[in-house]
């Protein structure tokens, strides 16, 4: 069994190579998508733009896979509610027990495990919406203090509340990115 805590795991290694960047370059490429933008409205917003962007997609368009390998739009939507999910407990983890180990997770074995491929696009919209609204209404409520608390994430070290609010609205600017690309081809 690998233990995906460990940031020398087989996983992360092997998300690594295949992602050709380092845990570092992955923060700093998902921070740049973010710039100076306030991380609380990027993430308030996200969930407007989302739907704009498949209200017009027929079902054919949003769960088509732009190349070999790439996510269809259906599938970034399940990655996303999913990916609050973590958010959700790492946040409510790290606020219960600051300096509490962070676990990384393969979002390629999540995509498969659960058939993200078979998702339905508006239900996964559905539960993204409903985690973002409880991490957000979470995330105004906390004091200038909390939001320096930290956790250890086994593959990029010390991050704050505030790293990951600010690491969640540039993943948000990302996918919604790809988004717009697939659907404009």
């Amino acid at each position: 069994m690998l233990d995906l805590g460990r940031p020398d795991s087989t996983t992360a290694y092997i998300r690594r190579k295949k992602m050709q960047e380092t845990a570092q370059e992955y923060k700093q490429r998902i921070f740049g998508y973010l710039a100076q933008n306030d991380p609380v409205k990027v993430q308030a917003a996200t969930a407007k733009k989302l739907g704009r962007l498949i209200s017009r997609a027929s079902a054919s368009k949003l769960r088509k896979q732009p190349a070999p390998g790439k996510w269809s739009i259906s599938e970034i939507l399940a990655h996303l509610a999913d990916t609050e999910v973590v958010v959700s407990y790492r946040i409510r983890a790290i606020l219960g027990a600051p300096g509490t180990p962070i676990q990384a997770f393969d979002q390629d074995k999540w995509a498969q495990a659960m058939s993200y491929g078979k998702s339905d696009p508006r239900r996964s919209l559905e539960r993204f919406i409903a985690f973002r609204k409880a991490n957000l209404d979470l995330l105004k409520s906390l004091s200038p203090g909390q939001w320096k608390y930290h956790g250890m994430h086994a593959e990029r070290g010390e991050e704050s509340i505030e790293t990951i609010a600010k690491l969640s609205a540039g993943h948000d600017l990302n996918h919604m990115r790809q988004i717009e690309k697939i659907l404009s081809q």
